[in-house]
């Protein structure tokens, strides 16, 4: 029996436990300390999880184990998180698969959130069988979804704990590209065909959705060329991905050619795809390329999606808004051409049209167009009316002005 000070800290307890290398006298210095709670010691987290790790969890007495640790509600101590991981930890250690499960649905039932360290403890153990390796893949797959990236321990537990296979690389890939870690991702896709692994076309695209990310798609393209070469088809998610990245950093052109090549390959371009070529026009302003883009989609059957419509609406009314400065004719044109078609006008586009219009001296063709646009439920803002009040003023139409001021004003 050890013979205690009066005054005992857990620190102290916790220095002696280490000092044992003999697990039995380990237990006995736990034990004996809190023989000692008639005179106010009491063990705390530090110490009941140092014995849960170090005193029975390593002498593999499990049972022994959950005793200490459910024993510390009498102390008035609750385990902390890395307690709940340790023991987590010895239960899949043990090979108690469904007690650490049960154990792991109790921690997150008292409201304790998964955290790294307790997946990864998780995915360790679903590794160590082939029956439940994809458990543990997708357990890898969920972590960015529940606040938790995976980190290289993670990685390294699915290399070293299971035999790798394309799924498991391109997990691992996905996940390092989604973490915002490009090389690495690249350092695994070589080691995958150093091994013998073949990449898919999954391993392909996770990493060319990570570099166009990363800014880096005339890379991304480098590395679908490859792909190709290797005699790895690419599918439509493939194509979106690089186009994406492509229009993104300005590269037209480019994703032009890219999308040309859908086709060829007999894969069918989606509204999403001509979306994406038709935002990149709008990006750099060629206007009148994505209106013919987006005609092109129509008359190739595809219904244009929310968002291509959306960009449709937008784009015809910047090229009128173009238009109106060297061609009014051809902006007139292509507004009715709207109308015809559903497209609505912007506020912005009738006050173009408007200044257009009074500048050649149409005013009645003006005051007809504002007519038109108040009928579809389009209000003109001030600079509007400014500008048809201003030109009536000029004509000595002032009753004019005022009743069209009027009727903005509601009155």
């Amino acid at each position: 029996m050890f013979k205690w000070s009066k005054e005992i800290t857990p620190s102290q307890v916790i220095k002696l436990m280490r000092a044992e290398k003999d697990v039995e006298k380990l237990i006995l210095v736990f034990d004996s300390a809190a023989a000692e709670y008639a005179n106010g010691f009491l063990h705390d987290e530090s110490s009941f999880g140092y014995m849960v790790s170090r005193g029975y969890g390593r002498v593999h007495r499990l049972f022994d184990s959950l005793r200490v640790f459910h024993k510390m509600k009498n102390f008035d101590c609750d385990p902390t998180h890395k307690g709940y991981v340790t023991l987590l930890a010895i239960l899949l250690e043990e090979n108690q698969l469904k007690l650490a499960f049960k154990f792991y649905k109790n921690m997150r039932e008292i409201g304790l959130p998964p955290t790294v360290a307790s997946l990864n403890v998780l995915i360790k153990a679903l590794c160590r069988n082939e029956k439940t390796v994809d458990a543990g893949v997708n357990i890898l797959l969920e972590m960015p979804k529940r606040g938790c990236d995976p980190d290289s321990y993670t990685y390294g537990t699915l290399i070293s704990d299971c035999s790798p296979t394309a799924v498991t690389y391109t997990s691992m890939i996905h996940g390092f590209c989604g973490s915002k870690n490009v090389e690495e991702a690249l350092r695994y896709l070589e080691e995958m065909k150093s091994n013998s692994i073949e990449p898919n076309v999954f391993t392909y695209s996770s990493l060319m959705d990570g570099l166009c990310k990363d800014g880096r798609a005339l890379q991304a393209i480098e590395l679908f060329e490859m792909m190709m070469a290797r005699g790895c088809r690419p599918n439509i998610v493939t194509y979106n991905t690089l186009i994406t990245g492509l229009c993104k950093e300005g590269k037209i052109q480019e994703a032009i050619e890219l999308f040309d090549r859908i086709n060829l390959q007999g894969l069918k371009p989606n509204a999403g795809l001509y979306g994406k070529i038709i935002s990149g026009f709008f990006a750099v302003s060629k206007f009148r390329e994505a209106v013919n883009f987006l005609d092109e989609m129509i008359l190739g059957g595809i219904t244009p999606n929310r968002l291509t419509w959306n960009i449709r609406v937008r784009t015809s009314n910047e090229v009128v808004r173009g238009l109106c400065t060297s061609y009014p004719t051809r902006a007139f044109t292509l507004y009715l051409s709207m109308r015809s078609r559903g497209i609505s006008v912007e506020v912005e586009t009738l006050d173009s049209l408007v200044k257009c219009l009074c500048k050649k001296g149409e005013f009645q063709k003006a005051v007809q167009l504002v007519n038109e646009i108040v009928a579809d439920g389009c209000i003109p803002n001030k600079g509007t009316w400014k500008v048809l009040i201003g030109h009536t003023l000029d004509k000595t139409m002032v009753g004019e002005a005022s009743e069209y001021l009027l009727r903005d004003l509601g009155i």
